[in-house]
């Protein structure tokens, strides 16, 4: 069995899985990809609106949780992270958002050199397979395919909230993926096919057919082996069997912003005091590791329906089972899509420079995993601010691969996001009181017509917000001279050989939208780094 490569890859997730399809695609390079979890065939990976049951399977699901929120009451807040090939991207909701040209930008600003949004567009276009209409800022020959579902046929209430959007003031926008992302339209998703467009299916897939990829699945990760400054390979367990594989060239952590900061501080690079605590000799001090933590939250802000046109009278089994056997059959219907069809991206104030709150339309009242919903005839939408001020950390609690890090976002800390969800959900309320939703609207169901003032709203807020499960910028990139950055421009471990990160813990700041698109796309600009190809 080999154990020398040319690069071993720690994690099959949205990053991994392209990384192993482009630095084994020119044959040079022996090239090793290790997952911790197992395969991702599974009708409920690939059924799009199957999506809660893998979120919320231990196959699929590391299982993280938060510590007790300070600011949320001591709420203890879901942190779910995908296990197994395709990581996130086999679980998430393919939710397709590149964030704002603008949030691109912003990372070169805070010191990530060439990562602008000129230099990343061309990767944006390279990893997709757009299915509207073309233009300079689309790609359609990449892997990924990325459409808008159903083109929201199925369901009236879809172009309802795009029509009281605008009559509330706001801008259309038929491709907030394209020239501009501000306004209200049609939500773009990665399924192809009428299935879930993960990385494993899109990239690890038609690669495995190389002979000089290798695939380690269900083998845990340790730490990182060294020797002075140089990382030279991995220790990982198989079977209750422990070994090393090592690297000529590089180790590329793409473990994601909870699993790569924790890699790091078990192999003895991190925060001294965070190491020490739990007994781990520190190996080289980089105080970035597991700081900065940021993550979107949102509420579902939900009304009945006056009319009986909605998922909720959808979730019986008779019906579950005539969708199911639908999509088998065809690809199509309600089993091919996520059901997030319709979105908005505006500002929560006119001082923001580009927008930084986000909808979610969903014709039914229901929550994220499925689990709750409402007794009758509803419709929601996800809404937060996705510019948070508030930061929190990701820290060992043990010298232990099996024992999950504290994880502490100081959700709502700062006073900033608090302003920005007032004005979020002044907003909201005018956007769905508009009269394009009249012949659809019933009674406010939450936050509920007495939900007004500052306090009210306040208190509201703190006892409801959800993880939209968009952690993110645990091992920053920056410049050496700054001390909280964890990886340069080139994606190398300041002060180490041997050594990059490619994920999204790497985000030096978090963008208005989902993170897989960025993500994807922050692998495939990392790989022709790599292969100097950039």
């Amino acid at each position: 069995m080999r154990t020398e490569f040319d690069y071993i890859i720690v994690g099959a997730g949205s990053a991994g899985c392209i990384l192993a399809n482009r630095l084994s695609e020119n044959g040079r390079f022996e090239v090793a990809l290790i997952e911790a979890g197992g395969s991702d065939n599974s009708i409920f990976v690939k059924m799009p609106s199957a999506l809660a049951i893998p979120m919320n399977t231990k196959r699929y699901n590391w299982g993280f949780n938060s510590a007790p929120e300070p600011y949320l009451g001591g709420r203890v807040i879901p942190c779910y992270r995908g296990k197994g090939l395709g990581g996130s991207s086999s679980i998430n909701g393919m939710v397709f958002v590149r964030g704002n040209p603008s949030d691109i930008d912003e990372w070169e600003s805070l010191g990530a050199k060439g990562w602008n949004y000129k230099n990343c567009l061309p990767y944006y276009k390279k990893l997709e397979n757009w299915d509207g209409d073309p233009g300079q800022f689309r790609g359609s020959t990449g892997p990924i395919g990325v459409g808008l579902g159903n083109k929201m046929r199925l369901s009236p209430l879809y172009q309802a909230f795009i029509d009281a959007g605008v009559e509330a003031g706001y801008p259309a926008c038929p491709d907030y993926n394209g020239e501009n992302q501000e306004g209200f339209g049609p939500m773009q998703m990665n399924v192809d096919g009428g299935i879930r467009a993960s990385t494993s299916r899109a990239y690890l897939k038609p690669a495995l057919r190389r002979n000089n990829l290798t695939v380690f699945k269900s083998t845990l990760t340790h730490r990182l082996t060294m020797e002075n400054k140089r990382v030279t390979g991995v220790e990982v367990s198989h079977g209750g069997k422990r070994r090393n594989l090592s690297a000529r060239r590089d180790v590329i952590l793409s473990a994601g912003a909870i699993g790569s900061p924790q890699l790091l501080q078990l192999s003895g690079i991190g925060p001294i005091a965070v190491l020490e605590k739990v007994g781990v000799k520190p190996v080289h001090e980089l105080a970035g590791v597991g700081e900065n933590l940021t993550d979107h939250l949102e509420v579902f802000f939900q009304y009945e329906c006056t009319e009986p046109i909605t998922l909720n009278g959808k979730l019986d089994l008779f019906n579950k089972g005539l969708i199911g056997l639908r999509w088998l059959l065809f690809r199509d219907g309600l089993g091919a899509t996520n059901h997030f069809e319709a979105c908005g991206f505006i500002r929560s104030s006119e001082q923001k420079p580009w927008p930084d709150i986000q909808y979610h339309f969903l014709p039914g009242a229901i929550s994220y995993d499925g689990n709750t919903a409402f007794k009758g005839h509803g419709y929601q939408v996800h809404v937060g601010p996705n510019k948070p001020a508030s930061r929190g950390h990701v820290h060992i609690q043990s010298s232990d691969v099996g024992e999950h890090p504290e994880i502490l976002f100081n959700y709502l800390k700062e006073e900033a996001d608090m302003v920005d969800w007032r004005n979020t959900i002044r907003i909201t309320r005018h956007v769905l009181k508009q009269d394009a939703l009249s012949p659809y609207r019933g009674t406010e169901i939450q936050p509920g017509k007495d939900i007004i003032e500052d306090e009210a709203i306040d208190d509201w807020v703190r006892a409801n917000v959800e993880s939209a499960y968009h952690p993110t910028s645990t091992c920053r990139m920056g410049t050496a001279e700054d001390k909280m950055s964890v990886v340069n421009a080139e994606c190398r471990v300041i002060g180490l050989e041997g050594l990059r990160v490619i994920d999204s813990s790497i985000f030096p700041s978090i963008p208005n939208g989902n993170l897989n698109a960025p993500t994807m796309m922050v692998a495939e600009r990392a790989a022709d780094i790599i292969l100097n190809k950039a």
